[in-house]
């Protein structure tokens, strides 16, 4: 499948439940998140191009208040995950205000899974 995306995924490590708003349903937990969206594991299927209103359940983040972060969303696309009893739910955000944008980016910078390498002053192997 081709690539569409037009910016990075940032995977997450918070545990940060998602739900539907007004169906009052668990859809599952945040995976990864941009400004322009987000991809949800859940154990429900979704059909694609479903809207709906995301409410997700904020980590603590500094200097914001809120616990819970509400956003039009819809379904982009829905696909099993490599644990056959989970799906991977693609949102894409119809519309995000100035607080919202500076919850997510909050959110990335305090709780995005980074794969950096240590700088470390010398190698534990040799001592150096």
């Amino acid at each position: 499948m081709k690539e569409r995306r037009k910016v990075t995924r940032k995977n997450l490590m918070a545990y940060t439940q998602v739900f539907d708003l007004y169906g009052v349903y668990l859809i599952g937990y945040l995976g990864d998140l941009t400004l322009q969206g987000a991809m949800v594991i859940g154990e429900k299927q979704i059909k694609e191009n479903e809207e709906m209103t995301l409410a997700i359940e904020l980590p603590e983040l500094p200097d914001i208040a809120a616990s819970r972060m509400t956003i039009p969303a819809r379904v982009v696309w829905c696909q099993e995950d490599i644990s056959p009893e989970y799906f991977n739910v693609g949102f894409e955000f119809k519309e995000v205000s100035p607080d919202q944008q500076t919850i997510i980016e909050s959110i990335i910078d305090n709780y995005e899974f980074r794969r950096d390498t240590p700088d470390y002053r010398f190698r534990p192997s040799t001592g150096k």
